[in-house]
């Protein structure tokens, strides 16, 4: 009787020696919505945070839009004029039937030679996104024009977490240099921004 409970003893010692070299690691996982599970109306809206966007590697502007489960976007011809944007496999042709807006301030243009609607996102400088809304399909009547395949809206930071000094080189030289930086004065918090991007390609 005493052998199986010597055994067990000494794999107790090996097991608790082993786990002391190994030193466990904390792990945080972060969830793709804030709200608790039944809390959001339907799966067809939801919030997109800076730090999902953060985590995305990104060749252009408008592709912030593709946090939104089920938007695709391309560019079918430079990169001097709007993405092309696809819902759910709805053609948005420049946004035609997907209004954005930044703080509120619409961005779908009303007359555009590429069509109602025509919606060009290079002017924003993503690392300044705090939030972005959005809401897929024609049920929000609050939304207004260009709705009728769904919605964005752009929360831009009033006071990023940190100041940012970036620079990005690549190929056909590609150059990208943004500051962002906070300056307190007696009027309160001033956000003062500057991106300045560069590429000979194609």
């Amino acid at each position: 009787m005493r052998k199986p409970i010597v055994m067990l003893s000494s794999t107790l010692v090996l097991l608790s020696q082993s786990v002391a070299a190994h030193e466990l690691q904390e792990l945080t996982v972060e969830g793709h919505f804030d709200g608790q599970p039944g809390e959001a109306v339907s799966a067809s809206q939801g919030s997109i945070s800076q730090a999902e966007l953060a985590s995305r590697p990104m060749l252009r502007t408008g592709e912030v839009l593709e946090t939104v489960p089920g938007m695709v976007v391309t560019q079918h011809s430079g990169t001097g004029k709007a993405n092309q944007y696809f819902l759910r496999g709805f053609n948005l042709d420049h946004g035609t039937d997907f209004r954005t807006s930044v703080d509120g301030m619409p961005v779908n243009m009303r007359t555009h030679g590429h069509g109602q609607g025509y919606t060009d996102l290079n002017f924003i400088i993503p690392e300044l996104i705090e939030r972005i809304t959005y809401q897929k399909g024609p049920f929000y009547a609050e939304v207004g024009d260009f709705s009728g395949a769904g919605s964005a809206r752009f929360i831009m930071a009033n006071r990023p977490q940190e100041n940012l000094i970036h620079l990005g080189l690549g190929e056909d030289q590609y150059q990208r240099f943004l500051f962002a930086n906070t300056f307190l004065t007696d009027n309160g918090h001033w956000l003062a921004a500057l991106e300045h991007n560069r590429y000979d390609g194609p």
